[in-house]
């Protein structure tokens, strides 16, 4: 082999199962070339220190709420929801600058590396000035994302959003979201954009923010202008019972009874949340091929409900996981969150586990299927321990508390329903490591600038 590396691990996850002794060829251009179980280490490969994992697309990410993660958790009035964290959030985002924009994210993407992603999908609607006025670069802020991400290693996907108004029937913007205004074409221009730069390992699709945040016929200009485009297309629908609520009394239909109705979903399409979801709706987005994105610790933080995951699996739609508000970064904490929040609903244990399937083993079904459904969220064209994918692995901690002495066909299950934090050794993105024996490569620079950022932010609570 030429350039590239030569990696041998004593065990990978290979097609929803554990193999061993497995060589895998990182070609010189950070994708896999060869993946061989069953192989003596030859005298010129690294040696891989525990089991392999292919790395998870965090397909929900909005990076700039990592500043105000854990300053939302006081109540100041005898009910405080989803709305009311909203109004308090958007006080970052009508703060933060580029600059410091650029420092949150780097801190933040070196964190979900070492949870165990290796690309993330920024669902990204801070365009403009704090007063609402566009930079003198358009892609200002985009720039500052994707400069974290390739200072902290992970893959981006950027998803520049359309988002024109407050509400169904608010045809303009609050003055706290001016920051996030776009029409069609501005959300067309900065997708172009970031595609123009053809840096490497970032790539860009489209969001819509919600059904509420932009018009119908916004919505289908959008689609209209999007066809032969291979790019994701990203939506945040039923989150919330009073989004529910509103779309029924504005268009006579439920969210995504409304949106596989009036547009052609396709497996582009990634529905962010989809929280309150009849069956008959989604039995509709299994027929259309399109993903859900769930966001469990995000959406118990916020209150928002639990998904009818057994009838999501059931239907085979694509799943994948998102850190959404960031307050959680770590896939093996969120899928742990998705299954228990199931067990407290049925009051039943295992409830997303299939006998029939990796011997009845929850994790790994609900790690097979974010696995399965990260190329289409990310935009890209294959995802995982699989030939012409991204040379992305994690390594496992054999060592570490929650799989120490725990039999090797059980160390995914360990992992997420036994080891309270990130217990990876190593993490390698495109044939090249950036986590070593558990911190990131430039984790303390990191650090220094993300609380200088923070200080900056939150003067008042510096200390």
């Amino acid at each position: 082999m030429t350039g590239g590396a030569l990696l041998w691990a004593p065990r990978a996850w290979i097609g929803g199962r554990w193999a061993d002794a497995v060589l895998l060829h990182a070609g010189a251009d950070g994708h896999w070339a060869d993946i061989d179980a069953g192989s003596a280490p030859p005298p010129q490969a690294t040696v891989l220190p525990g089991p392999v994992l292919p790395g998870l697309v965090d397909a929900h990410s909005h990076a700039f709420q990592r500043a105000f993660a854990g300053l939302a958790e006081r109540c100041s009035s005898e009910h405080d929801d989803f709305w009311s964290w909203r109004d308090r959030m958007y006080s970052v985002a009508a703060r933060i600058t580029p600059a410091q924009l650029r420092v949150v994210a780097a801190q933040l993407y070196a964190e979900l590396l070492c949870g165990g992603y290796t690309q993330v999908c920024e669902f990204h609607y801070l365009h403009h000035d704090p007063g609402g006025v566009p930079y003198a670069d358009a892609l200002a802020t985009s720039r500052a994302l994707a400069d974290a991400a390739a200072g902290a290693g992970i893959g981006l996907t950027l998803l520049p959003v359309l988002y024109e108004r407050a509400g169904f029937a608010q045809a303009q913007l609050r003055p706290d979201q001016r920051r996030f205004a776009t029409d069609v074409s501005t959300v067309l221009a900065l997708r172009d954009g970031v595609r123009a730069w053809r840096q490497p390992r970032v790539d860009a699709g489209v969001a819509i923010h919600s059904l509420r945040a932009a018009a119908p016929a916004s919505m289908r200009t959008l689609v209209q202008r999007l066809e032969g485009d291979a790019g994701p297309i990203h939506i945040h629908v039923a989150e919330q019972t009073a989004e529910v609520e509103d779309c029924l009394a504005a268009t006579g239909a439920r969210p995504i009874e409304w949106l596989a109705r009036e547009l052609p979903l396709d497996a582009r399409w990634q529905l962010v949340h989809a929280t309150h979801a009849l069956p008959a709706e989604i039995d509709a987005v299994a027929a259309s091929g399109a993903g859900v994105v769930l966001c469990p610790s995000t959406e118990a933080n916020l209150g928002d409900g639990v998904a009818d995951l057994p009838r999501w699996l059931a239907g085979g739609v694509p799943l994948t996981l998102g850190s959404d508000s960031n307050v959680c970064r770590s896939w093996a904490e969120e899928l742990r969150w998705l299954d228990y929040g199931q067990r407290l609903l049925h009051r039943q244990r295992n409830v997303a586990a299939l006998p029939s399937l990796h011997d009845g083993a929850t994790a790994a079904r609900l790690f097979d299927r974010a696995l399965a459904g990260g190329a289409a969220a990310a935009g890209l064209p294959a995802w995982g321990l699989v030939r012409g994918a991204r040379a992305d692995l994690l390594v496992l901690d054999r060592h570490a508390p929650g799989l120490l002495g725990v039999p090797a066909s059980h160390a995914l299950d360990a992992l997420v329903f036994a080891t309270g934090a990130p217990a990876l050794r190593e993490v390698w993105v495109a044939g090249r490591r950036v986590v070593a024996d558990g911190a990131h490569a430039v984790q303390a620079a990191l650090a220094r600038d993300f609380s200088a950022a923070m200080a900056e932010l939150w003067p008042a609570q510096a200390s």
